[in-house]
């Protein structure tokens, strides 16, 4: 299989900037399944993470211009899907859950995080796809993303201390899933 070279990317995005539908169906073809999945990764359902994905590709032939080429086209694209889903969940008042970690008393212990090794990508994204909203946001905007907590706060409209709450209690719902997990395979394995 042939890498696309840089000629080719500069190509497409001057065809999609001129409107061409080729360009267009180009840029689509290449980014329409990682981007569903970063979608999904956002809301659990399916149906509404494909409308996100319209909606965000939709922009991204809209706002073409604003792509100056400083960076990779595919991390700006990947931006233009996040914020969509994003503004998804805001005016669906998905993110309004929020609680400050000062709301709570008890304390996150820390988990061993080898117990990840031992689970597949598949398991993992069906844990985090069924994380309430919010903390499935913050989740993947800091775990997966690389946001800092700080930036999260300013994208979400929270402070950075309900940033990293939720993002807490999102890896200790999943440690706690992923634990009950691994006890259910090895009673199974001893059956």
């Amino acid at each position: 299989m042939r890498e696309k070279s840089t000629t080719d990317e500069d190509e497409i995005i001057k065809g999609c900037k001129e409107g061409k539908s080729w360009a267009q169906k180009a840029v689509y073809d290449l980014y329409a399944s990682t981007m569903l999945s970063v979608c999904v990764r956002y809301v659990s359902d399916y149906e509404t993470a494909r409308d996100i994905l319209q909606d965000g590709f939709v922009k991204i032939f809209t706002k073409i211009d604003s792509y100056t080429g400083a960076g990779a086209f595919g991390g700006w694209v990947r931006r233009v899907i996040v914020t969509t889903a994003l503004e998804y969940l805001r005016q669906n008042d998905a993110l309004k859950q929020s609680a400050s970690i000062d709301d709570h008393s008890n304390y996150i212990e820390n988990n061993d995080v080898s117990v990840l090794d031992k689970i597949s990508a598949d398991d993992l994204m069906e844990f985090i796809s069924k994380l309430p909203d919010g903390y499935r946001t913050v989740f993947n905007l800091y775990a997966i993303e690389g946001y800092s907590h700080s930036e999260i706060a300013e994208m979400l409209n929270i402070n950075d201390v309900t940033s990293r709450s939720q993002f807490m209690r999102a890896r200790k719902i999943l440690q706690k899933n992923i634990q009950s997990l691994q006890e259910y395979e090895n009673g199974q394995q001893y059956k």
